[in-house]
């Protein structure tokens, strides 16, 4: 079981990675009209649209982890304090308070990406976005590092 949920954790993950990355992109670099080159596709979306999605990617992946939470106390952060392996220990123990800190800024990314108020605050919604991005992005290296230096279902 234990397998399965890291698993679907992962997949929600990438997905969160991917939208938020994407919507993050297009706000912080808008293209000024569509050429068809790729990098313009990527810039052109309507951002907007993602953010119900990322919303809802963030929230299921931090419940995921959250299950599978107490594994990774039993097995991989022992495994890690007898090898006396401190950083990626500390990395993952900051990993959770800045997702505890993207929870806490979900109600006012959402507030910025909402309504009539998204045009006002384009520059708060930007850097709510990329902050976001940034604590997706750090959060995901990390458990990818740590699962790594455990290994799947050892």
């Amino acid at each position: 079981m234990f397998s399965f949920l890291l698993i679907l954790h992962g997949l929600c993950a990438v997905a969160l990675l991917g939208a938020l990355t994407h919507q993050t992109i297009s706000v912080l670099w808008p293209a000024r009209q569509r050429t068809g080159s790729f990098m313009s596709s990527v810039r052109s979306v309507p951002s907007a649209t993602y953010t119900n999605a990322i919303i809802v990617l963030f929230v299921v992946t931090a419940l995921l982890g959250g299950i599978i939470y107490a594994e990774y106390r039993i097995t991989v952060r022992i495994m890690l304090q007898d090898y006396r392996m401190h950083v990626p220990e500390g990395a993952f123990e900051l990993k959770e308070h800045v997702l505890a800190i993207g929870l806490g800024l979900l109600p006012a990314y959402w507030y910025y990406w909402h309504g009539s108020r998204a045009k006002d605050y384009a520059a708060t919604r930007a850097i709510v976005t990329a902050l976001l991005a940034v604590i997706v992005w750090y959060s995901f290296v990390t458990g990818h590092v740590l699962n790594d230096i455990r290994g799947f279902g050892s």
